[in-house]
C-alpha cells in the first residue's frame, strides 16, 4: 500500500515561511521524481515543484521561483518544500505527488498526468 501524507500546512502571514513535508510509505521512491501542486477554489490544479529522483534537477512554476525550494532526503523517503515569502495567492491545497516507475533517468516531470500517487493535500492560507 503506497502512501504519501502531507504535513506543514497551516495558516501564516503575507511575507512569512512555512515548510511543507511529504513522508512516503509502503514503497521507496528513492528513485523517483517527486513534485508538488496546489489547487485553488475555483481554480485548476498547479504544477509548483518538481525534484529528480537524485535531487539534482529541479523546476519551479515562475509564480513561485525564486522564493520556493524543492528539496528531497532518500534516506527518509521524504520529499520538502520550503515556502518563503508567501503571498495570499498562495493559498491552496498544497499536493504531494509521486511517480510510479523508478527510473535511472534523471526528470523533472510537470503534468499531474505524469504523476501516479497523490497524497490528501494539506492546506495553506496566506493571509494579507
Amino acid at each position: 500500500q503506497v502512501q504519501l501524507v502531507e504535513s506543514g500546512g497551516g495558516l501564516v502571514q503575507a511575507g512569512g515561511s512555512l515548510r511543507l513535508s511529504c513522508a512516503a510509505s509502503g514503497r521507496s521512491f528513492s528513485r523517483n521524481a517527486m513534485g508538488w501542486f496546489r489547487q485553488a477554489p475555483g481554480k485548476e490544479r498547479e504544477f509548483v515543484a518538481a525534484i529528480s529522483w537524485s535531487g539534482f534537477y529541479t523546476a519551479y512554476a515562475d509564480s513561485v521561483k525564486g522564493r520556493f525550494t524543492i528539496s528531497r532526503d532518500n534516506a527518509k523517503n521524504t520529499v520538502y518544500l520550503q515556502m518563503n515569502s508567501l503571498k495570499p495567492e498562495d493559498t491552496a491545497v498544497y499536493y504531494c505527488a509521486a511517480d510510479d516507475k523508478s527510473s535511472s533517468f534523471d526528470y523533472t516531470p510537470n503534468s499531474h498526468s505524469e504523476y501516479d500517487y497523490w497524497g490528501q493535500g494539506t492546506q495553506v492560507t496566506v493571509s494579507s
